[in-house]
């Protein structure tokens, strides 16, 4: 709420996940992390900091990076996506972590998966007519739907 106050005061409003997710695949790189009108909060970066900043400071290096992102094919609710990652021996993805298979590990999945933010998110290399249909890659989003839903699968990290 103060957040929201905060922009009311500068004549202004909280951005949506598309408005933030729209100027950070245009460039922005801001190490702050902020309130959108979700309720959520991100902090958006391209190019990893130096610590002590270490929110900002991904788990694996831009260069090298360690871990692996697999998807698990199911029709599960964000709890059940949890665990089955867990079952698995692994963690639900996080959201740098399916960036990182996705640019540098060159996942391309056409499957809506939970990842740890609540998001449903898919990872396109090979952009495709019937994978979004956008002549660009990306790891395209679903947005943040409801945790009950049971239509998706879920991407692991280990």
């Amino acid at each position: 709420h103060e957040a929201k106050r905060a922009c009311e005061q500068q004549d202004s409003r909280l951005a949506t996940y598309q408005q933030l997710y729209k100027a950070w695949t245009e460039g922005l790189d801001w190490c702050n992390a902020g309130w959108i009108l979700d309720g959520t909060v991100h902090y958006p970066i391209i190019n990893s900091r130096e610590p002590p900043l270490g929110i900002c400071s991904p788990t694996t290096s831009p260069s090298t990076p360690t871990g692996q992102v697999y998807f698990i094919r199911g029709h599960l609710n964000f709890k059940e996506a949890g665990q089955a990652c867990h079952n698995h021996g692994a963690a639900i993805a996080k959201v740098g972590q399916l960036y990182s298979a996705w640019k540098f590990s060159q996942l391309d999945r056409c499957d809506g998966g939970w990842l740890a933010d609540g998001s449903v998110r898919y990872p396109i290399t090979t952009p495709r007519q019937r994978c979004g249909g956008l002549p660009e890659p990306g790891v395209r989003s679903f947005g943040f739907p409801s945790k009950e839903l049971r239509i998706y699968g879920t991407y692991c990290f280990v």
